[in-house]
C-alpha cells in the first residue's frame, strides 16, 4: 500500500512523527480487508497487538510517498506474526515485527477463524 506523506505527518523539522510509522502499519493491514469486502472485526473479534518491535532505519518527509509491504512470518491458532516494512524509492526505511492475536469482546484470545487464516495467506 502507498501512501503520501503528507504535514499533518510530520515534526516541526518536516520529518515524519515516529508513531506514524506504526499507523501506517495498521493502515496496511485494514486495507488488506477493506480491499477484499472484508472487516478487520470478525463476529465481534478482532485483532489486537500483543507484541512489536520497530527498527528505524531511515526518514521520510513532507512529500514523500512510502509503500508498506507485509509478509507472515508465523501463524498459530490464535496468533499471527507479520513483518511490515515501509520502502521509500525501494529503500528500505522501517521495519516492524509485530504480534497480533484474535480477541473477542468478552476478553477471551479466541482461534482464528479458518477462513482469516486462508485471507492472511492469499493477500500477503
Amino acid at each position: 500500500m502507498k501512501i503520501r506523506i503528507y504535514y499533518e505527518d510530520t515534526d516541526m523539522g518536516g520529518v515524519v512523527y515516529h508513531t506514524n510509522y506504526i499507523k501506517y502499519c495498521e493502515r496496511a493491514r485494514s486495507e488488506m480487508f477493506f480491499r477484499s469486502s472484508l472487516s478487520p472485526a470478525i463476529n465481534d473479534c478482532h485483532f489486537v497487538v500483543k507484541e512489536l518491535n520497530c527498527d528505524f532505519k531511515s526518514f521520510a518527509i513532507l512529500g514523500d510517498l512510502v509503500e508498506v509491504k507485509t509478509e507472515i512470518f508465523e501463524i498459530k491458532s490464535a496468533s499471527i506474526k507479520l513483518i511490515q516494512k515501509i520502502y521509500k524509492n525501494k529503500k528500505e526505511i522501517f521495519i516492524m515485527n509485530i504480534t497480533l492475536v484474535f480477541l473477542c469482546q468478552d476478553g477471551k484470545i479466541s482461534k482464528i477463524p479458518p477462513n482469516i487464516r486462508e485471507f492472511f495467506k492469499l493477500n500477503i
